[in-house]
């Protein structure tokens, strides 16, 4: 099910980020996917950034959604006979042009970082929240989207006070050797500047 934010007036600006007390994130698009469950009792403590395109390499279409949704047709593309039975999802997504899509509340369990450690606990999963950039390895990411995770950074910041500037990560740093992303693009110094 999709539903659509409000559409904004012209020359407006967007809605300051903001999280709700049912963990969804004012101004995202809503795309629920049924790929999450009850977090354990465990606090909100670390923001997890990850880099997402499909096909691989190539941007925009409905296949990210599709695949947190569990209704990627493998005969879509070749790539995707592999992962349409995947069942994964993430809480957000940052399309290129800086628009968010949301998955699943932040006080639910997403599952976006499998086998998984950070700073001595596993399953980081159980205390963690998945952010997507719509992105690869290979190219650099747009200002747009450095824009917007930076207020969502912020709002999350906010919303869960345990995650700090010390416990953002990516997904290579808590799934090393087995992870890559958000990738070598990534620009950690003008993200971590712009959080102040």
């Amino acid at each position: 099910m999709i539903e659509q934010t409000p559409p904004q007036r012209k020359g407006s600006r967007p809605p300051a980020a903001q999280v709700d007390a049912d963990g969804w994130m004012r101004g995202a698009r809503i795309c629920v996917s049924p790929n999450f469950d009850a977090r354990p009792a465990h606090e909100i403590s670390l923001l997890v950034i990850h880099n997402i395109s499909l096909p691989p390499g190539r941007f925009g279409g409905p296949y990210i959604d599709a695949l947190f949704t569990n209704t990627l047709d493998p005969q879509a593309h070749p790539y995707f006979a592999g992962i349409h039975g995947l069942r994964v999802s993430s809480h957000l997504l940052i399309g290129r042009n800086g628009a968010a899509t949301q998955y699943v509340p932040f006080t639910a369990r997403a599952w976006h970082a499998g086998v998984s450690s950070f700073d001595g606990r596993e399953r980081c999963n159980d205390f963690s929240v998945g952010i997507e950039l719509e992105g690869c390895d290979e190219r650099a990411f747009t200002a747009r989207q450095y824009a917007r995770l930076v207020r969502v950074t912020r709002a999350l910041m906010h919303a869960y006070p345990q995650i700090t500037a010390s416990r953002i990560a990516g997904h290579s740093d808590i799934a090393p050797g087995r992870k890559t992303d958000p990738g070598p693009c990534f620009d950690w110094a003008r993200y971590r500047a712009a959080l102040g």
